[in-house]
């Protein structure tokens, strides 16, 4: 192990710093050292503390000239068993750079723009039409926040006033808080199923879409239905999710007692009791509020 006495020689030498004296007044003038040492002069009296300049070059060194291996991350002191010495930390600019990474893997879109996952809450434009919709939105994550286990929420307004946008900040706002999100297109999705037929995954994705720590269904009542995707399908994702208290949001230009007409009249067959057992599941999961205000899709 190379000596303390030889490691001053040298970044003496290699940095053109003169005397052990002149590079420890350097090393002092660091307002981050001076604080240091004198939170912890109990534990390193001051004829001591040269013994730790390498150390402590270091991190004054570090912290002016950044090593490019070491970008993301920046050095701090701390006590080990009576020594000084340093450590590599993340930066706050890493660690929200990794937090926003890891934030956008926790939300799964299907079949939706990936431009969503841009979205945040405190960013939509408060209109009076969106108010009760983006309240009662950060109202879910306060007491999700707080440890309860919220009920859901049910968008329904016309075509383009923003609902799905208004999830978008939902879903990526529950996921910032380490939770897995699904964020899926229904009339797709319901579309699609049959593409799991030949490999025999449709139990897997039911499986998966019916577990996920949130769940959003976008405009729900577009889809077209067969009594198998109400009943075995949706139906089953939803009685998943009322039996476990999964938290589900939905989306629709249809209101709650329109959408269980939709569901009761499948294929030419009118079938109410199992349009009122579905929509049973939908309201014990969510309430009904009501998004207003123009199209903003329209140019």
């Amino acid at each position: 192990m190379e000596k303390i006495s030889d490691i001053l020689k040298r970044v003496l030498k290699d940095k053109d710093l003169g005397n052990v004296d002149q590079l420890w007044q350097e090393v002092k003038s660091d307002p981050e050292i001076r604080h240091f040492l004198a939170a912890h002069k109990d534990e390193i009296p001051p004829e001591a503390q040269k013994t730790s300049l390498a150390v402590l070059y270091e991190f004054y060194n570090q912290r002016r000239h950044p090593d490019k291996v070491l970008a993301g991350y920046e050095p701090e002191l701390f006590m080990n068993d009576g020594v000084i010495s340093v450590r590599y930390k993340k930066t706050r600019q890493q660690q929200a750079k990794e937090d926003a990474a890891q934030k956008r893997k926790n939300v799964t879109l299907i079949d939706l723009p990936k431009q969503l996952r841009d979205v945040e809450l405190d960013e939509i434009d408060q209109t009076e039409s969106r108010i009760a919709a983006l309240g009662a939105m950060g109202d879910f994550l306060a007491k999700v926040k707080a440890g309860d286990h919220p009920q859901g929420i049910y968008l329904s307004g016309a075509y383009g006033v923003g609902k799905t946008y208004i999830l978008a900040g939902l879903a990526n706002g529950y996921a910032g808080l380490g939770k897995k999100v699904i964020f899926l297109h229904v009339p797709t999705f319901i579309a699609g199923l049959s593409d799991h037929f030949s490999d025999n995954s449709l139990s897997q994705e039911i499986n998966r879409v019916s577990t996920c720590d949130l769940l959003i269904l976008d405009d729900i009542g577009a889809e077209t239905l067969s009594q198998w995707s109400r009943d075995d399908v949706l139906g089953v994702i939803l009685q998943h999710r009322m039996d476990n208290d999964l938290p589900t949001f939905f989306s629709s230009n249809l209101s709650m007692e329109e959408l269980e007409r939709h569901f009761a009249q499948v294929r030419d067959v009118d079938d109410r009791v199992k349009g009122a057992r579905i929509m049973e599941r939908v309201r014990y999961l969510a309430k009904e509020i009501t998004v207003g205000g123009k199209n903003r899709r329209r140019r």
